[in-house]
């Protein structure tokens, strides 16, 4: 299984996963000659996607989703909810149904399982995912915009074979920084975003020796840095797993996800764990 962030931050998000014959891009939020020109310095052609699969209607995540539908020709896959807003936005466009998926339940694009689990992050139903290969059994988790640590995360992380995961603020450069504290206290709430040390904190409480890899995401851009982000998780972690940090700006290719030895980390997180996150 192969992942690419084509973008991860504040600023937008778009990640491009292939496995096997199937390939598709998570989130929207950078324009569509970014996300085309990116892809192909890896040798991809965006209208080879198989899909466009939305978290959320937020603007760094479908700002470019009526592009990536239209010019490229991508089926998009969302909640009805989240489609319902994103249609509602004027930088979406004119652009036609997509393909609906119910929140905190599975759906197949090709060879492709996509889990959908619940978050409490201020969307009106915003989800994170897990991408396992149903031949091979790997399982990639994209989880970011989470709110906060929440029922069921440990198990899901504890099932994965690498791991995009929230390390959004530094605690000290949020309560420090210049932003109003209404604004301070939507990012650390309950329905905002998860820093450094809750992202550091939630993988040391995880059974997580599988994973392959780590790679740090939605880095805020005023409130925190990679070098920040990754001292705070080797600080916890030493060399437990390679860890990096996705590019607010630019593409970033991680290695390669293996075949698990485990046929444990295949099984799917039931219904009822996806749905217990408040």
């Amino acid at each position: 299984m192969e992942v690419i962030s084509l973008q991860s931050g504040s600023s937008g998000n778009c990640v491009f996963v292939r496995s096997g014959d199937t390939s598709l891009l998570v989130d929207a939020g950078i324009s569509g000659s970014k996300a085309e020109s990116r892809l192909a310095e890896y040798g991809y052609n965006i209208r080879d996607c198989d899909a466009l699969v939305l978290s959320h209607e937020h603007y760094d995540h479908i700002s470019g989703v009526g592009v990536f539908h239209r010019k490229f020709g991508l089926p998009v896959y969302a909640n009805l909810r989240t489609w319902n807003a994103t249609r509602a936005k004027p930088s979406t466009g004119s652009i036609g149904s997509p393909n609906y998926f119910e929140s905190g339940k599975d759906f197949r694009i090709g060879s492709l399982r996509i889990e959908t689990l619940r978050t409490p992050h201020d969307a009106i139903d915003g989800v994170c995912f897990v991408i396992e290969d149903v031949d091979s059994g790997q399982r990639f988790g994209l989880l970011t915009d989470l709110g906060h640590v929440f029922n069921g995360l440990h198990k899901v992380i504890s099932s994965l074979d690498a791991v995009l995961i929230e390390s959004n603020y530094d605690e000290v450069m949020l309560r420090e920084g210049d932003y109003p504290q209404h604004l301070k206290n939507r990012i650390s709430g309950k329905r905002g975003h998860i820093s450094n040390k809750d992202s550091a904190e939630l993988l040391a409480a995880c059974d997580a020796e599988q994973l392959q890899w780590v790679c740090l995401g939605h880095l805020s851009a005023h409130n925190n840095s990679p070098e920040v982000a990754l001292a705070t998780h080797y600080q916890r972690h030493g060399d437990r797993f390679p860890i990096f940090c996705a590019d607010r700006d630019g593409a970033m290719q991680m290695p390669r996800i293996k075949e698990p030895s485990l046929s444990l980390r295949s099984e799917c997180i039931s219904g009822n764990l996806r749905q217990n996150v408040l």
